[in-house]
């Protein structure tokens, strides 16, 4: 006897503040396009207004004051970064909402965080490559093309070591070389829809090209001080023959002159 009371309750309950909702269609699988549709086929109470979510996140255009049990949203272009979970949720007059999902499934969107780097040899170069979309990818590969041949690469060795979740993946090349590891990097994203990769170019430069600049700079004060000793050195001969004349005896014709004026002084005070 408790437990067939026990079951009318939660059968009660169940229709006191439970919708059914259908979702049409449940799964969207790699379409090009694409109506999602929800119909609320039963409910106690009246619908106040109703909107669609993307992944837990509203889509603010698609929010209506409206009472219908039938809503849409369309895609008119399916591609990596329209993958996710949509959700139609309908409000009701109480205050609760209820809701249904709808997986909108692409392969993966993959995308390199720079197209370019650089890096110094015996340094390490970190290469990073990130992924949305819905279903992010389950695998990530790294590839290195080299003298027009491409290999996969391992994470089983002291050269390389791969970080990856779902969304990020990143390659670390210990020790760079300048002659092997200069290359272009491919980063390729699986998912169970297909596959997207994107490359990066890697540029290794020597140890002393940070030192260059700094060279540069000694050379140029080398030259402007060897400039300025050559140009004291060649006007000192002539700065000495000025002060000599300057500081020279009178002329023996100076003298004379001298003589003469001091001999008609005497006549005139004679």
């Amino acid at each position: 006897m408790m437990l067939f009371t026990f079951g009318v309750f939660f059968l009660c309950l169940y229709e006191a503040s439970a919708s059914d909702i259908v979702a049409t269609p449940p799964e969207v699988y790699n379409a090009t396009s694409a109506i999602l549709s929800c119909n609320l086929t039963s409910t106690q109470w009246e619908v106040k207004s109703h909107y669609w979510t993307k992944n837990d996140k509203t889509i603010e255009s698609t929010r209506k004051d409206s009472s219908a049990l039938h809503m849409e949203y369309r895609l008119d272009k399916i591609d990596p970064s329209s993958g996710g979970v949509y959700a139609c949720v309908f409000t009701f007059m109480d205050g609760h909402t209820e809701h249904k999902n709808i997986e909108v499934k692409t392969v993966p969107h993959v995308g390199a965080s720079k197209h370019s780097e650089h890096g110094n040899e015996k340094d390490k170069g970190v290469l990073v490559c990130l992924s949305h979309g819905y279903p992010l990818p389950n695998t990530w590969v790294w590839l290195i093309k080299h003298d027009m041949q491409e290999k996969i690469i391992t994470n089983d060795t002291e050269k390389y070591e791969i970080k990856s979740t779902p969304n990020k993946t990143t390659l670390i090349i210990l020790d760079l070389d300048i002659q092997l590891d200069a290359a272009t990097y491919v980063c390729r994203g699986i998912n169970e829809l297909g596959v997207e990769e994107d490359s990066i170019q890697l540029r290794v430069r020597s140890r002393l090209a940070a030192l260059w600049p700094f060279l540069g700079i000694v050379a140029e004060v080398i030259v402007l001080i060897a400039v300025i000793f050559i140009y004291e050195k060649r006007r000192k001969p002539d700065e000495i023959n000025d002060d000599d004349d300057s500081g020279a005896a009178p002329l023996k014709g100076d003298t004379t002159a001298n003589h003469t004026d001091k001999n008609i002084r005497q006549r005139n005070s004679n």
